[in-house]
Formats: structure tokens, C-alpha cells, sequence
């Protein structure tokens, strides 16, 4: 390596899967946008979605950089988290705007968990790279109550629709850790 000092593997596991996470995040936001960009009735929806999205790619930049300064690898899955990521912004979009909250919703709700979980075990150690997991978990937040203010839980099969994302995020994030 070139770095004097080793990144510590746990640490090197976080900054793969928030990452990965940003990354599937943008696609996700991709996807529903490629749908209601397409529609002058839904322009609204797709600029709040940029908004998400332009949030979304300054913490996904900040993780390409610090994988560059810790020497970290990015995720194999990458390509993967891609296409799943645009295909259920897609999907989710398709069934309308309720249920691309919805998305917005499960997925966000893991995210914000997972970086205060992160934050919380770092602090002592890694009290910058807390910080930074903390703010970004705010806009986490702060994205998952505009899909809960635009109709999340009103989706048609919001339950299931909602366990099978957060499901889909879990398990994401398990295999990125090691993958």
C-alpha cells in the first residue's frame, strides 16, 4: 500500500458500504427522475427528486475521496448496486409518485440507522470521520420526511413494498462489506 498506515479493516468496511450506498442512492434517484422527467405533469416531483440527488452526490464525491486518502477499495458490486439501484427507481417510479416516496422512505430510513449505528461505534477513534457520518445521516433524515410529507405510507402495498426495500438495502449492505 501506498498510505504509511494500514486503514483499519472495520473502518475500511464502512467507507466501502456508505459509498456503495451513495452510489445506489444517485441511481435510485436516476431512475425515478428518467420517469417523471418524462412528464410536464410531474415536473415538481422530478425537481425535488434532483434536489435528493444533487444531496446525495456531494456525499458520494466526499466517499470517493476518502476511499482515495484511506486506500480503500470501492465494492465489486458496483455495476450490480448500479442497475438495481436505477431499476427500482425506475420500478418504484412507474407505480407512481406515492410509491416512489415510499422508496425514498425504506431505503432512507436504513441509511439513516446504519450511519448513526457507524457514527456511534467510531466516535472515540474516529471523531472527524463520526462527524461526517452524522451530518450526512441529517440529510437522510431530512430526505426521508419529504417522502413521508409526500405520501410514503399511502402507497398502494406500502408494507410490503417497504419491507422488500429495506430487505433489499440490508443485504446490500452485508455483501458490500466484504465484496
Amino acid at each position: 500500500m501506498s498510505n504509511a498506515k494500514r486503514t483499519n479493516p472495520r473502518i475500511a468496511e464502512m467507507l466501502r458500504v456508505d459509498h456503495a450506498g451513495e452510489y445506489g442512492a444517485v441511481a435510485i434517484y436516476k431512475g425515478q427522475k428518467a420517469v417523471f422527467g418524462a412528464n410536464p405533469k410531474t415536473k415538481e416531483m422530478a425537481d425535488q427528486l434532483q434536489e435528493m440527488q444533487d444531496e446525495e452526490q456531494k456525499h458520494l464525491d466526499a466517499f470517493d475521496k476518502l476511499l482515495v486518502e484511506r486506500n480503500v477499495r470501492p465494492t465489486a458490486m458496483t455495476p450490480i448496486w448500479n442497475v438495481a439501484g436505477y431499476g427500482l427507481g425506475v420500478v418504484t417510479a412507474l407505480m407512481g409518485e406515492k410509491a416512489a416516496h415510499a422508496c425514498t422512505e425504506a431505503v432512507e430510513t436504513v441509511i439513516e440507522q446504519h450511519y448513526g449505528s457507524q457514527s456511534e461505534e467510531i466516535a472515540e477513534v474516529e471523531p472527524e470521520l463520526a462527524a461526517t457520518f452524522a451530518e450526512f445521516r441529517e440529510d437522510e433524515l431530512h430526505h426521508r420526511d419529504i417522502a413521508v410529507e409526500g405520501g410514503a405510507k399511502e402507497a398502494p402495498g406500502y408494507g410490503l413494498l417497504s419491507r422488500f426495500i429495506r430487505q433489499g438495502c440490508l443485504t446490500a449492505i452485508r455483501i458490500t462489506e466484504k465484496i
